[in-house]
């Protein structure tokens, strides 16, 4: 019987150590390096695909360099219930460009070429359940995905379902709003993992003059239900308003007055550095 050569046996138990060893999420090691530092953290919200699928990528690192904490980038659909007019026609820019499922997959390995952002998928369940539910979740991860939110599925209904249930280690992003009920709170806070993002209005997604007066009373009252980073949302577009949030709230999410400036600049050549230069006084504001 022929021996094992060592070499070959140390490389075969750190192969097997990486298989049965998850690499930790980046949202948990964002959120754990933010608390390090004693800073909430800016998320940026994109539709993928807007203006143009080859845009994307190279908005989403200047995104990074301008103080980005967190990418949702959304995966354009053509019913966008939840969306404003701002997203609703970022939306129908993308597809027209012709912005799709595995699209937006090969924009996150292009990220992954060259960044770290932690990247939450943004998605109605559609176009997903379209692509195939397992599949999705199985290429979104592989292609370096860390989250996803999808804001019309229930946790009660994943929870009945098995195959909604799997996540292939894509964090599920839960959403509470104002009107939820502290109860409710509870059970959504379980089924959470990454964070926690709080829609700070009611009705769709669209800038807004003034905040919300219940910020800070919603924020605390979820903190009895999880220990999960709260993110705040919906209408936060100046850095004014991303400082106030920061103050109340581990993360702010700033994501139709990005969407518009984009809609604004088209498919300009110096698009990412002009997103870039709008974007950092609300990341530098949210940082404090």
């Amino acid at each position: 019987m022929t021996s094992r050569h060592p070499l070959n046996s140390t490389l075969f138990q750190f192969r097997f150590l990486c298989q049965k060893i998850p690499m930790p999420n980046r949202i948990d090691q964002k959120f754990q390096s933010l608390r390090d530092k004693g800073r909430s953290g800016f998320i940026a919200y994109i539709t993928a695909g807007d203006p143009a699928p080859e845009r994307t990528a190279a908005v989403a690192i200047a995104l990074e360099k301008a103080g980005v904490d967190i990418l949702e980038l959304g995966i354009p659909f053509s019913d966008p219930l939840a969306d404003g007019a701002t997203i609703q026609a970022a939306a129908g820019r993308a597809i027209a460009a012709g912005t799709t499922v595995p699209r937006v997959l090969d924009i996150i390995r292009e990220i992954r070429k060259t960044s770290e952002l932690p990247i939450v998928l943004f998605t109605y369940l559609n176009p997903i359940y379209v692509y195939g539910f397992e599949k999705f979740l199985r290429d979104a991860a592989e292609a370096g995905a860390d989250g996803l939110l999808i804001l019309d599925l229930p946790p009660d209904e994943a929870a009945r379902n098995s195959e909604l249930a799997r996540r292939h280690g894509l964090h599920s992003i839960q959403l509470i709003a104002p009107t939820t009920p502290a109860e409710r709170m509870e059970f959504i806070a379980k089924s959470a993992e990454g964070f926690i993002y709080y829609v700070s209005r009611e009705g769709v997604t669209g800038e807004q003059c003034t905040l919300s007066q219940t910020i800070s009373t919603q924020v605390a009252e979820i903190r009895r239900h999880t220990d999960l980073p709260i993110a705040v949302g919906f209408g936060i577009s100046t850095p004014e308003q991303t400082r106030e949030v920061a103050s109340q709230a581990d993360a702010v999410v700033v994501g139709s007055a990005i969407v518009r400036q984009i809609g604004e600049t088209g498919n300009s050549e110096d698009l990412p550095e002009r997103i870039a230069a709008f974007v950092e006084p609300l990341a530098r504001a949210t940082h404090g």
